[in-house]
This record gives structure tokens, sequence and C-alpha cells, in this order.
């Protein structure tokens, strides 16, 4: 079967449904990540994923039907995942500490996130180039989630300015997070905390908190 088909064909994937072969289809999404980071993704084939998660080709056909198709599954994986770290920040303690705090805590958050899951990056830097609308639909995902959060800690302004506000963090504040990871470690805590200074100087442009 070919390595590189139609976006279409990609998003047409099985879904598994009993245990057992929900368990096959993570240890092919894991053994797939790990080829990802190690060999990247242009050098990675079904074939090698296949043999490396000891399944048959087969039977990871019946769940991917390329390649492209278990890209698409890593990164809705990590979507999810990175979702609920960011639903566990949404708390009433959240909504009570100081605007400072909150930038700093939250910065931490997304830091943390992608420190303890280097694949995040092997994942979106190919979902970026192969599958933009999937990245765009990661982040608005982000953009809605954080606009129903703003209401707590700023409820005098309107709708428009909290989905403006959620548009500019996810999409410059959390671009540059991104780019930090190309960076070298010390350069890279360097932007972390221009970060949080961006961060905390816009959200107080919008004058005073909760």
């Amino acid at each position: 079967m070919a390595e590189n088909s139609s976006k279409t064909t990609a998003r047409t994937r099985r879904k598994p449904r009993q245990a057992r072969s929900m368990e096959r289809v993570n240890r092919i999404l894991d053994v797939a990540e790990k080829i990802f980071i190690e060999k990247g993704y242009p050098a990675a084939t079904t074939k090698a994923i296949a043999a490396q998660a000891k399944v048959p080709i087969g039977s990871l056909y019946q769940f991917f039907p390329d390649k492209e198709a278990i890209l698409q599954a890593l990164a809705e994986r990590y979507s999810d995942l990175f979702f609920s770290y960011f639903q566990s920040f949404d708390t009433p303690e959240m909504t009570e500490i100081s605007l400072a705090d909150y930038v700093e805590r939250l910065t931490d958050l997304a830091d943390q996130f992608f420190s303890q899951h280097p694949g995040h990056y092997a994942v979106f830097m190919e979902v970026q180039a192969r599958m933009p609308e999937v990245n765009d639909a990661d982040d608005d995902r982000l953009i809605q989630m954080f606009a129903t959060m703003l209401p707590k800690r700023y409820p005098s302004l309107n709708v428009e300015d909290y989905q403006a506000i959620a548009f500019v963090m996810v999409k410059a504040i959390g671009n540059l997070m991104w780019l930090s990871f190309g960076q070298s470690p010390d350069f890279r805590k360097r932007l972390i905390k221009e970060t949080k200074r961006l961060s905390l100087s816009y959200l107080q442009s919008y004058g005073s908190v909760k």
C-alpha cells in the first residue's frame, strides 16, 4: 500500500471498539511516535512500524490506511492530552490568585507539558507541514477553551474581547513557546521568561481583573 495517500483516505481510518483492538492501536501509535522521533517522519514506513509493534501489517492497515493516518491519530491523542492539562488549570483557585501568578503557572504548565512529552514537537512539526487544517482545529479548540476561562478574571469584557484575547494568547504566545524548543537550553529558558513578561503585560493592558 502506498505510503502517501490522499488526505481523505487518512481521515477515514477505522476506530477500535474492543479492548484488545484499542491496546493494539495504542501500541502501534507508541511505536510510530518513537520512530518519528528517532528517524524522522519521512524515513518511517508502515512496514517498520508494524514490525516493531509486533502486529501483522494487515492489522495495522485495518485501523490506519497509511502513514498519514497514524500521524493524524497521534496529533489527536496529543490534543486530547494537552486539552486535559489545561482543563485541570481551570479551577476556582486559579481565579483568586494574582494575574502575575496566573501567568506564571499557565506558562509553566505549558512548558511542563512540552518538556514531558517530546513526541508532541516531533508530531506537530509534521502536522503543521502536512495537515495544517488539523493544526488549526487544535488551536481553535484551545482558543475556545481559553475564551471560556477569561470571564472569570475579566467579568466586565464582552464576548468579542474574550475571543480576541484567547486568539492572541494561543497564536502569538503559544507560537513563541513553540519556537523556543528549537533553541539552546539556556536561550530557551530566557524565551520562557520573556513569554511570561509579554503575556503579563498584554493581559494587564485590559485593566483590573476580578
